[in-house]
């Protein structure tokens, strides 16, 4: 991790202003608003999109900071972001799978899911945007902290390994049920709408249970993701753009991969042990410095393997095969 940060006023500025004009642009010009099933198509171009606008990000990045404070410092700065960029796309495609159970559960129609996932992208980046600044200010003030979320993570790491099979019960989760009991839920969906209004009395849809749910898990994994990046560098602004460039890319990748979600069943494995591989990285960082190269290589290993591993184990199997287990 390089002591100096690169976030000048400007940068943050221009950053944010084109989050949002993404964000406009996909829900003003592209039919964001608009319900309708994403197809493979659609989704492939927005996953390439946001993988291509991260890297001309990296690239940018390289370019000023070259030329403000020297190659070294571009070359460690952008293998930082690019390394961050990795950790949290991996981690968030662990999301992929929660979104896959809430929809099924819910039954939510493909032309329907669209909308709360933009919510959910919306609310992540707020989220994660107050949890940066908050971690970057509580490590600043006690480094101490660091070697607290390297313990953290391998335990998170572990429990993943473990519970890896396991799906979480949502008849009795306990957000779930208060919401339940403290709000008028309509039998079915109104389309897209979370709040309708019958007899001029304001019910919520079941839309709006999927939305809470998404949220929920957008904390819960920031939780995970936040502490894991600061394994590899501690300046706000690679933490955020890493961050945001992950997350706006979440979504497309679930329209990609969420009929085939079962033929990565190893991904979770490879996603624990990333964590336990963070976690340990974090924990011996006074007695030895692994550089950054070998953070970004050990972390593409690790989920390439585990990628390539769950497609040739499930290669002979039909979808609906894969379905069914």
């Amino acid at each position: 991790m390089h002591p100096i940060n690169i976030g000048e006023p400007w940068m943050w500025v221009a950053f944010i202003v084109f989050v949002l004009a993404m964000l406009a642009i996909d829900l003003f010009v592209f039919g964001g608003r608009k319900a309708h099933r994403v197809s493979v198509r659609e989704a492939s171009s927005w996953v390439i999109a946001w993988c291509m606008l991260a890297m001309a990000f990296a690239g940018l990045l390289w370019w000023y900071l070259n030329g403000e404070f020297g190659p070294e410092i571009a070359r460690v700065k952008t293998l930082e972001f690019l390394t961050g960029y990795l950790i949290e796309q991996s981690l968030s495609i662990d999301n992929m799978f929660v979104f896959v159970m809430i929809f099924s559960y819910f039954a939510v129609p493909p032309e329907l899911q669209r909308r709360v996932l933009l919510y959910g992208v919306l609310g992540a980046i707020v989220m994660r945007a107050a949890m940066i600044f908050a971690g970057v200010w509580l490590v600043s003030q006690f480094t101490w902290l660091l070697y607290v979320f390297g313990v953290f993570l391998i335990i998170t790491g572990i429990k993943m390994l473990v519970f890896a099979e396991q799906q979480p019960d949502l008849d009795n989760n306990p957000l779930l049920r208060w919401v339940r009991g403290h709000l008028r839920i309509t039998n079915g969906f109104h389309g897209e709408r979370f709040f309708v209004l019958q007899n001029g009395v304001r019910w919520a849809t079941p839309m709006f249970l999927v939305l809470v749910l998404i949220e929920a898990s957008d904390l819960m994994f920031a939780v995970d993701s936040i502490p894991a990046i600061f394994a590899v560098t501690t300046d706000p602004f690679i933490i955020f753009t890493s961050n945001i460039f992950a997350i706006m890319g979440l979504r497309a990748l679930y329209f990609l991969l969420a009929d085939m979600a079962d033929r990565f069943h190893l991904l979770k494995y490879g996603l624990a042990l990333v964590l336990v591989f963070i976690g340990g990285k974090m924990t011996v960082m006074p007695w030895f410095h692994m550089p950054v190269e070998w953070s970004l290589a050990i972390v593409g290993g690790l989920i390439l393997a585990s990628v390539v591993l769950s497609l040739m184990l499930t290669k002979d199997k039909s979808p609906e095969e894969s379905q069914a287990k």
